[in-house]
């Protein structure tokens, strides 16, 4: 006989709810995506909207490899149209402002990107 199943059953309820926890205390409660500036004028970039969103990082460290390497400057998509593979002069032409675009979405991730750590941050105009 289990003399002490009120305590084990009392035991896994509450293990149960401390593992639990995390998952329904935070139901709905999910941040509002950022809402960044877009580009004026503008309506395509050098990849789509979803590989900028999770992948730019990794195509600003192949430029930066390919520039640094190789000296190649330029970077053409599929339709032919040609970028210059430069974070002040290629991104920072369209999205001009750092506070508004970068910044809102890197503040959401929690995130500090290390670009500014070598290239000179753009004033912000008002």
């Amino acid at each position: 006989m289990m003399y002490d199943s009120g305590k084990i059953i009392t035991g896994l309820v509450i293990f149960v709810i401390m593992i639990t926890f995390p998952i329904w205390y935070n139901v709905g409660g999910a941040e509002q995506l950022p809402k960044v500036e877009k580009p004026v004028g503008k309506k395509e970039c050098v990849q789509d909207t979803q590989f900028m969103r999770t992948s730019h990082m990794a195509l600003l460290n192949n430029w930066r490899d390919e520039v640094v390497r190789s000296g190649e400057r330029q970077y053409q998509v599929v339709e032919g149209v040609k970028y210059e593979k430069s974070l002040q002069n290629g991104c920072m032409n369209c999205h001009t402002s750092k506070a508004k675009f970068c910044d809102e979405c890197h503040t959401y991730a929690a995130v500090k990107p290390y670009c500014w750590d070598c290239h000179v941050q753009p004033k912000e105009i008002n």
